[in-house]
């Protein structure tokens, strides 16, 4: 019984919270990244593609806005010239998370769909999904609140206008 109640008060906070599983990426591990992907303009074209995706990894994982931004730009640039299905399933991941992080959950389910498409399996994007998923849902009952209590407010103010007249 205790570890049934005690699961449903961390549901409960991971829903105020937002909580996702989702790593974050501080700015010491983006300075490196850029460093390495600066550097390997001089190698090969598959070891600096390496480094932009770990550089993009890095910024769409971030906490500040304009870096994930940044990312989201990167990984779209470059998708156009993936042909390796595996790589692109890994752009369009990044771009998912990119886009969750910003707070656009639809197209953020849109292209992890897409992930899925290529690889079913994959618990990643199935991980993203369901953290996609469930903050959808918990925006809506957040909006659906507040337009009840909103509501109620406007009735309220009716009633107590209406009861001053009589």
């Amino acid at each position: 019984m205790e570890a049934k109640v005690g699961k449903f008060f961390d549901s409960v906070t991971n829903f105020f919270s937002g909580s996702d599983q989702l790593p974050w990426c501080d700015a010491d591990i983006i300075a490196g990244c850029e460093k390495e992907a600066a550097g390997a303009d001089n190698g090969s074209d598959e070891s600096k593609n390496e480094c932009l995706t770990r550089f993009s990894w890095a910024l769409v994982h971030s906490r500040r806005t304009e870096d994930v931004e940044r990312g989201i730009a990167m990984l779209e640039a470059s998708i156009a010239s993936t042909t390796d299905p595996l790589k692109m399933r890994e752009k369009l991941y990044l771009l998912a998370v990119g886009h969750f992080r910003r707070g656009d959950y639809s197209r953020s389910r849109e292209l992890v769909e897409q992930c899925l498409m290529i690889e079913p399996e994959w618990r990643q994007a199935q991980s993203l999904k369901k953290a996609i998923e469930d903050r959808i849902t918990k925006d809506g009952v957040i909006g659906i609140g507040i337009a009840v209590s909103a509501a109620g407010l406007i009735a309220g103010g009716i009633a107590a206008a209406l009861s001053r007249k009589k």
